[in-house]
């Protein structure tokens, strides 16, 4: 057996030791946000998670981000994920759920139908700059923490590593940490291409079209409520150089490990994207980067979800603490 793989099977404990959090949660005000959004030309919104006494405070707060995975949308960690009953655990703390579509978090390499695709640049310059212009909050990378599940937990682990002055702690939940990778290796011919699962009738095409165009009355972003708005026209990766680019298992090797910042990697182990988080925490293992890692049975789905939330929030939450000089605790801080 090779040390890699020796170290891949043997990093399966759960390292959530001593997280301190208060016995019960208040509840944070949700609040729905719309804004014109440059590096994608358009209007988005973003849910934000502000403290029950947010109102009547003067304090500044961390900021945790978490990104939606395919095919949903700004409002999933809300609404289905349990996101505000574990945000409501600590009194100092801000949580903001941005939009990315069916983008992968990347800045296209071709836009086409006249879009204009950075869907990086959205999340780290227009989403962050907006809730910093107008929410107090801490706007130094020590106070802002970033995470995802499926293609937010690939999108949160890539951009934290393409910005790793903007984070201080990045984190996956069931993410697709190989989709660049894997689309480069296609490129390079030493993958087959991607088949689809199984084949369609006519009938099944022609109803799954209909639902594609059908506008999501919850996300109530003109121009951007369905499944055909919501994908973007153009092509993500044009070489394997693009995709290089974006892949997690590439960018780790090239950010000098004292400016990494935090990781945090979880997954569950029914789900088929865990040999992905396996073979990330392997790499970090070898290379003796501190991260956090976390297996636990379930599946690619909310169930899994609605419990790995409260493990995301609590230890990105200690990570800015401890960077912020504070005691993490979940109570209120001294002002400062």
């Amino acid at each position: 057996m090779t040390l890699k793989r020796a170290l891949v099977t043997t990093v399966m404990a759960i390292v959530l030791v001593g997280l301190g959090q208060p016995a019960t949660a208040q509840t944070p005000e949700l609040l729905t946000v719309e804004f014109y959004s440059p590096a994608v030309d358009r209007n988005m919104k973003y849910n934000i998670l502000l403290p029950s006494d947010y109102a009547t405070s003067t304090e500044r707060y961390p900021v945790l981000y978490l990104l939606h995975g395919l095919t949903q949308n700004y409002t999933a960690w809300g609404l289905a994920n349990g996101t505000p009953f574990y945000a409501g655990l600590y009194d100092d703390l801000i949580v903001v759920m941005p939009d990315g579509g069916n983008s992968w978090y990347a800045n296209w390499a071709e836009s086409t139908g006249g879009q204009t695709n950075n869907w990086e640049d959205h999340i780290v310059v227009d989403v962050v700059n907006h809730v910093d212009w107008n929410f107090r909050t801490i706007t130094r990378r020590e106070g802002r923490a970033i995470a995802g599940l499926s293609m937010g937990g690939y999108g949160s682990i890539t951009l934290g590593l393409r910005n790793p002055e903007l984070f201080i702690s990045i984190g996956s939940t069931s993410g697709a940490l190989e989709h660049a990778r894997q689309v480069a290796r296609r490129m390079r011919g030493e993958e087959p291409p991607r088949q689809p699962r199984r084949q369609l009738t006519q009938a099944q095409r022609a109803e799954r079209e209909r639902r594609r165009q059908q506008p999501n009355p919850l996300i109530g972003i003109d121009g951007f409520s369905s499944q055909v708005e919501r994908t973007p026209e153009g092509t993500e990766f044009v070489t394997a150089e693009d995709a290089d680019a974006y892949d997690p298992f590439t960018l780790i090797d090239q950010v000098p490990q004292e400016a990494l910042p935090h990781i945090y990697l979880d997954c569950g182990t029914e789900d088929r994207l865990i040999s992905g988080a396996r073979e990330l925490a392997g790499i970090l293992m070898e290379r003796d980067i501190p991260f956090d890692y976390m297996q636990m049975a379930g599946r690619h789905d909310a169930d899994y979800w609605i419990q790995s939330i409260g493990r995301i929030i609590g230890v990105q939450y200690e990570v800015m603490q401890r960077a912020l000089g504070q005691r993490p605790s979940g109570r209120r801080r001294a002002s400062n």
